[in-house]
């Protein structure tokens, strides 16, 4: 069952509304620098997501070279969930700090980090579609300046945080 789940969340980002092909990601990205735990601060709605509080994504290198990502959550219920994927980098010029991540099998979305601050400390992610934004941060909650920084590069590229859910942390 959970196979199926993720495998549909995979198909739901695949699937765009709004393209974020104008929206340039970062440059000269260190995967090693990326590596460990990132606390979701904000995110748009979708549905695979809804109701999860305490989100959060640990990256660290797997055997073969790629990615291992762990996306940990509580759910409405109290309950704890988990997931685990795989991620990879995309090699070559045109794509600097864009990834595919994959929950399910050989489906595999893309993972475009737009904004990265230079101590790998904040991050703001989209996949294909303007439907998708994730305000990451290595820490569990930021302060009003760092947030209306952010949420201010969000809204400038054409996103909108009106909409974004702030999921409690620890």
């Amino acid at each position: 069952m959970k196979k199926i789940y993720f495998g549909l969340i995979i198909l739901s980002i695949m699937g765009c509304a709004s393209s974020t092909k104008h929206i340039k990601t970062i440059e000269n990205f260190d995967a090693d620098k990326y590596l460990g735990k990132w606390y979701e601060i904000a995110r748009l709605d979708h549905s695979f997501e809804r109701g999860l509080d305490n989100v959060t994504a640990t990256y660290s290198i797997k055997p073969n070279g790629k990615i291992r990502v762990l996306n940990q959550v509580i759910k409405q219920d109290g309950t704890n969930s988990t997931a685990e994927g795989k991620a990879y980098v995309i090699s070559g010029e045109n794509n600097p700090g864009e990834l595919r991540v994959s929950f399910f099998w050989i489906l595999y979305a893309k993972y475009r980090i737009f904004y990265l601050d230079e101590d790998y400390q904040t991050a703001l992610v989209t996949s294909s579609s303007k439907n998708y934004l994730w305000i990451l941060s290595r820490k569990p909650v930021l302060n009003e300046d760092e947030l209306n920084s952010l949420l201010k590069i969000c809204k400038d590229y054409g996103f909108e945080t009106d909409k974004l859910i702030f999921p409690k942390q620890k």
